[in-house]
């Protein structure tokens, strides 16, 4: 399948409703998350749906305009982590055609390839937007192994290998739990239902 034949698939009618859905999903969850100081984010669960059921192209557009929207409206600290959503989306989506949102525990393996994913490209934008301390509970963590001597990229990384797969193995799970209370007829209508039944 060609580049934009693969883009075009992923757009119809549907993805467009519900693109605007799972944004709202993503910034309401993230912002109550960021509130409470979390160690966790909880602010993909919109963008994991739409790439399971839609494919991986609308998955990072979702989290790319999640993350803009979120900082220019409510949470400027929410606007530099948009590369982040968008991979977020995209391997979501990748997951999701090879099969692996089918059954709970394939969701699993997604939501740890998708925390992989995470960690590797929030650690550069906390590391030399932030100095390794940003706006998230997980930073509680970050600020303690380096006061244990560790490097901040070091701290940074490892920070992100404790959270990530906890968070996006939960984000996958809430996603796949909203699909599968969804009607099958009602999921046919996405371009990528097939990802998910």
């Amino acid at each position: 399948m060609k580049l934009t034949e693969s883009i075009k698939k992923d757009f119809n009618t549907m993805t467009w409703v519900l693109i605007p859905v799972a944004i709202a999903i993503n910034v309401v969850i993230g912002q109550i998350v960021a509130i409470l100081k979390l160690p966790v984010y909880l602010d993909s669960i919109g963008t994991v749906l739409v790439a399971a059921v839609a494919g991986p192209w609308a998955g990072a557009l979702t989290g790319t305009l999640s993350n803009i929207i979120w900082g220019l409206a409510i949470d400027p600290n929410a606007f530099p982590w948009f590369p982040v959503a968008l991979f977020i989306g995209f391997v979501a989506g990748w997951c999701a055609i090879g099969g692996l949102f089918k059954t709970w525990w394939k969701v699993v393996i997604a939501g740890f390839l998708i925390a992989l994913t995470a960690a590797i490209v929030s650690t550069p934008i906390a590391v030399y937007l932030y100095g390794g301390i940003t706006a998230s509970g997980s930073s509680f963590i970050t600020a303690y192994l380096l006061e244990t001597g560790k490097g901040v990229v070091q701290a940074v990384f490892s920070t992100n290998f404790l959270v990530e797969p906890v968070d996006k193995i939960a984000t996958a799970l809430l996603a796949y739990a909203i699909i599968k209370g969804l009607s099958k007829r009602y999921l046919a209508r996405f371009p990528r239902a097939e990802n998910v039944s």
